[in-house]
């Protein structure tokens, strides 16, 4: 059984649109640690998920890059979102002349097993708590900066290229309203529209292609 750690429901039912069947919601409060990585932040969380529920388990980490603001609000989207505001995460974006931006997401998998190299990234536990570059992940060895105790992370990526917007729509979440993508916003769209072609979406196909040989 593969637990998808999460408190949102609506995630499981979009896993289950690509896995088919064999997930399940597990509701625990891992460490988020603050991290400019959304891999990083992923792969901290499924480990320690993995060593609570003891079986295969998955988190998401998520947030919205605005390109020219280098990548702002990134991995503090939910912090900004409470703090400042969709509406205002937009003006600031449309008066600096900012159109550019993508919803990106981390899926994280963990069961305790190592990983044959593929494409994507393995996260195997920095001792210094510092980000490993992608292109480092599978190669990095040593001890001085891999715990060797950790157990190894795969992560899997999904983006969807847009541009900030004024708020349009009254559908979805979050920053959904202000995010067009192909002349739609997504608060625009019906949510079978928004996971057809959604960063988590994107990120969970990689996985279950992944998945159905492990």
């Amino acid at each position: 059984m593969l637990r998808y750690v999460t408190t949102n429901p609506g995630k499981v039912r979009e896993a289950l649109e690509y896995l088919g069947e064999g997930v399940e919601q597990l509701e625990f409060d891992y460490t988020e640690i603050q991290s400019s990585s959304l891999e990083r932040i992923a792969a901290v969380g499924a480990r320690e998920a993995f060593s609570h529920a003891g079986e295969p388990v998955i988190v998401d980490d998520a947030g919205l890059f605005i390109e020219d603001l280098d990548g702002f609000p990134g991995p503090y989207s939910s912090y900004v979102e409470e703090t400042l505001g969709v509406e205002r995460v937009g003006r600031l974006a449309r008066e600096e002349g900012t159109l550019r931006a993508s919803f990106r997401c981390v899926i994280a998998y963990c069961d305790g097993e190592p990983f044959e190299a593929t494409p994507e990234p393995v996260d195997r536990g920095d001792r210094r708590g510092q980000d490993l570059a992608a292109a480092d992940r599978d190669t990095a060895t040593t001890s001085d900066t891999v715990d060797e105790g950790a157990v190894p992370v795969k992560l899997f990526t999904g983006a969807v290229p847009g541009r900030i917007v004024e708020p349009r729509g009254d559908g979805g979440f979050g920053y959904d309203p202000i995010f067009e993508h192909d002349g739609q916003t997504f608060a625009e769209m019906d949510s079978e529209e928004k996971n057809a072609i959604s960063h988590r979406g994107r990120a969970l196909a990689k996985f279950a292609d992944f998945y159905a040989e492990r």
